[in-house]
């Protein structure tokens, strides 16, 4: 994977994410050393310049003299390496390192080029800083965590080696690189930023795309297993409205259900002139949630490819502007509209659910067991998933609008967009684990309307599941069933099996 500054796309990401290979298009050095050129030449001058020669935040006023200016940069990062909590995932920590090098090789940094260097090593040789989740508020940067990655730079505190945490120093020997002494502005330069946000809040943007698919898949399947009609999918209903994720939901729902023996079965003579608002609106609430996903991942996906430090380097003019590119309001927007979306998707599968249990809508045994009260199938399940949806929809409230200003009143108004991010991945887990019990209940359902069958993709899937979880007889422990059902998911093996090419995707 080539590191292209200003042009990167969602894929593009995914993929470092996900741990391919990542190297810096080497075409950057030019704009880099242009920048850092003007760097040394306002030294030159003697002039004061916001965070080359003075200090830092409320301190902004109080000038350093060039002596000290090495130390200075090494004693900001220091003072800054104050996070706490668990540390970061290595996958996130390896994005935040590749978007750091993106943003400082747009050349609007000042940084000089080993610096760079410094940084892609740490790729190359997998050297990934012990990064605290928390200390971030999402204003002049991700100072806190960003902080603890450039602290491994300069062969201080740990790192994720292959046998576990070890000490960054002796990690950078090994691999034959020398601890980093920092230039004029550098330590600023890579302490300000949004990466941390932008990569956490991308990692829950790619987690709920893949989740919200399989919402799709689990939807499908309960909708047969419920005996549901597919009218309501019926493409001139989405056409009239016109929203793009509403039409291509309802394109996946219809690809799902084509040809199923259980659908056929009940075209004719069917009571029912209406299902229940989570069966026939899925395309209208999924749609939604997929176009919200789509427009949170444009956001992201500019700002991944965006400068976020400051002050901004102008080579072509040799000017040193202060700004507030570092302010993450951006990326607490996307990451509040994504937690909206988990929350939705979670919702309505536990609303699918309930019904599945409930004969009066389902028409199935009640808590889809054959011999009810005796067994209590699937009752408690269904529990776990209202817990695990009402946890989201309070996790769910936004972060961006709780704002507590910093640095004396300097930083007076802040984002809050890495915890707001870092929520997304619990929200995640949370849909994973509703997303598998609607798989279970769906499957179980599906056995319980036997010998009528299923439609080919939602059959292999079935067919999928039922490869490592058989069908509920008598009662047994249920969180295994629902651990390998999960697993199904997280892994994109049960959408691999249903191998349905219409399901929406984000194109940013």
């Amino acid at each position: 994977m080539i590191i292209s500054p200003g042009t990167m796309r969602l894929a593009d990401w995914r993929a470092v994410q996900e741990g391919d290979a990542a190297r810096l298009d080497a075409g950057c050095r030019a704009a880099v050393e242009a920048a850092a050129g003007c760097v040394a030449a306002i030294l030159e001058r003697d002039e004061a310049v916001y965070g080359i020669n003075t200090g830092f935040g409320r301190l902004a006023s109080t000038r350093i003299e060039p002596a000290d200016l090495a130390t200075l940069q090494r004693n900001l990062v220091l003072s800054h390496a104050a996070g706490v909590g668990e540390a970061l995932p290595a996958p996130i920590v390896r994005m935040v390192i590749a978007l750091k090098l993106a943003s400082l090789a747009r050349g609007a940094s000042g940084v000089r080029w080993e610096t760079i260097e410094a940084l892609q090593g740490l790729l190359d040789h997998d050297i990934l800083p012990v990064i605290p989740a928390q200390g971030s508020v999402g204003a002049s940067g991700d100072l806190a965590p960003l902080a603890h990655m450039t602290c491994a730079l300069l062969g201080i505190g740990e790192v994720l080696g292959a046998a576990g945490r070890e000490d960054a120093a002796a990690a950078l020997g090994r691999a034959g690189m020398a601890p980093l002494v920092l230039g004029p502005k550098e330590g600023l330069a890579l302490l300000n930023g949004t990466q941390v946000s932008t990569a956490i809040a991308l990692t829950g943007l790619f987690r709920a795309e893949r989740l919200c698919r399989a919402a799709l898949l689990t939807g499908a399947l309960t909708t047969d297993a419920a005996r549901g009609s597919d009218a309501p999918f019926d493409p001139r209903i989405h056409a009239l409205r016109g929203h793009a994720g509403q039409m291509a939901v309802a394109a996946a729902l219809r690809t799902l259900l084509a040809g199923s023996g259980i659908r056929d079965s009940h075209r004719i003579g069917d009571p029912r002139v209406q299902d229940p608002y989570s069966l026939r609106c899925q395309p209208q609430v999924m749609g939604a949630v997929f176009d919200l996903l789509g427009q949170a991942g444009r956001t992201l996906a500019t700002e991944a490819n965006g400068v976020s430090d400051n002050p901004l380097v102008f080579a072509e003019t040799g000017e040193v502007i202060s700004g507030g590119n570092f302010h993450a309001e951006y990326v607490a927007f996307a990451a509040d509209q994504i937690a909206l979306a988990i929350a939705e998707a979670g919702s309505l599968a536990e609303r699918r659910i309930a019904l599945l249990v409930d004969p009066a809508h389902s028409g199935l045994p009640a808590f889809l067991t054959r011999a009810p009260g005796l067994n209590s199938g699937y009752m408690i399940p269904q529990v776990t998933a209202a817990a695990l949806v009402a946890e989201n929809r309070m996790l769910a409230h936004p972060a961006s609008v709780d704002s507590i200003p910093t640095s004396a009143n300097q930083e007076d108004h802040v984002s809050m967009a890495t915890h707001g991010a870092m929520r997304l991945l619990r929200m995640a887990d949370n849909l994973s684990h509703v997303l598998a019990i609607e798989y279970l209940m769906a499957a179980q359902g599906i056995d319980l309307l036997a010998p009528l069958a299923t439609s080919a993709p939602l059959g292999r899937m079935h067919a999928a599941l039922r490869e490592s979880v058989p069908v509920l007889g008598e009662d047994r422990l249920m969180a295994p069933d629902i651990a390998r059902a999960r697993a199904l998911i997280e892994s994109g093996a049960a959408e691999r099996a249903a191998g349905c090419d219409a399901l929406p995707e984000l194109d940013a």
